[in-house]
């Protein structure tokens, strides 16, 4: 289905995209569901817009790509469901098959689908589908974007939303009555950056390219650190189960040990406990050390448990 200016309103961020998206679907008390993992702003954002947050697991077993079955069992009451990917904090992207069973979920349960796509720029294995673009799915698919990681604009606070015209016409009179735009100086930034087309994405991206690369290469002789599939997004997701520890427990004895702060699984969700997200946003030579010095305190933790 074509885009044009009238499927379009402009937020100040994606952080106001997912409030105003779960304002303009959700009653107060009305259920909205979400992923766990999460960004770490989604259940408050949810529950600021008056909604229940509640989650649905999506497990490592399953190379955490959410299962239809799972959301249709949560979905009784729910008026919204909020996916991401490429995803943060596991680096993940959903595929196809995963997007069509959460898309005929929605049609069956006749949910609104929330659709943060932050990183889309940021694919480094596979390809980003929306599902707007699945049969059926553009007249109830609200896809948020921003230009905090496509294009290094993360203060200057710039987003959108993609959904059908008469969502978006709701939409911009909630833009009217609570944000009232996004300054003129950000926006002329946004249009120059935007004009200078895939080659600027491209330069943005390609540091977090290199990066995974070296976190492949790093991990690949570890018995103890085992990556999640990373195909998108800035974040590397470790498994460390095998030292025993949690997530939060092995950031804190990491951090007093070696100096080295990382995010805990538990951070995102109860679905990635025993998990780290490691954020590949330090340069290549300090990214690589760290990530060594990563792996070798797990191997010591894992010994001399």
């Amino acid at each position: 289905m074509p885009t044009t200016r009238a499927n379009v309103v402009v937020t100040p961020g994606g952080q106001a995209a997912l409030f105003a998206t779960h304002a303009a679907t959700c009653d107060a008390g009305d259920t909205a569901l979400f992923i766990d993992p999460y960004y770490a702003t989604y259940p408050g954002t949810l529950r600021g817009a008056g909604a229940v947050a509640r989650s649905v697991a999506a497990t490592p077993e399953h190379g955490f790509q959410p299962r239809a079955r799972d959301v249709a069992a949560a979905a009784g009451g729910a008026r919204s469901l909020l996916i991401n990917t490429p995803n943060n904090p596991t680096g993940v992207i959903y595929t196809e098959d995963t997007l069509t069973g959460l898309a005929q979920v929605c049609r069956d349960h006749d949910l609104w689908l929330i659709s943060d796509e932050v990183y889309d720029t940021q694919v480094w294995h596979g390809r980003h589908l929306s599902p707007r673009a699945l049969p059926g799915m553009a007249e109830r698919t609200l896809v948020i974007g921003s230009m905090s990681k496509s294009h290094a604009m993360t203060g200057s606070r710039i987003g959108w939303i993609v959904g059908p015209e008469e969502a978006v016409e709701h939409l911009i009179n909630l833009s009217t009555h609570t944000t009232y735009g996004v300054p003129g100086f950000i926006q002329d930034a946004a249009l120059w950056a935007l004009e200078r087309g895939k080659p600027l994405e491209d330069e943005i991206a390609a540091p977090f390219r290199r990066r995974r690369a070296i976190a492949e290469k790093l991990l690949k002789a570890s018995n103890t650190v085992a990556a999640v599939p990373c195909d998108g997004a800035m974040y590397v997701m470790l498994d460390i189960r095998a030292t025993g520890l949690s997530g939060e427990a092995f950031a804190h004895a990491l951090l007093d040990a070696e100096r080295i702060a990382v995010m805990p699984g538990e951070s995102f969700g109860r679905a990635a406990a025993g998990h780290l997200r490691v954020a590949m946003t330090v340069d290549d030579p300090a990214f690589a050390d760290a990530l060594t010095r990563l792996v070798r305190f797990a191997e010591r933790t894992a010994h001399a448990a």
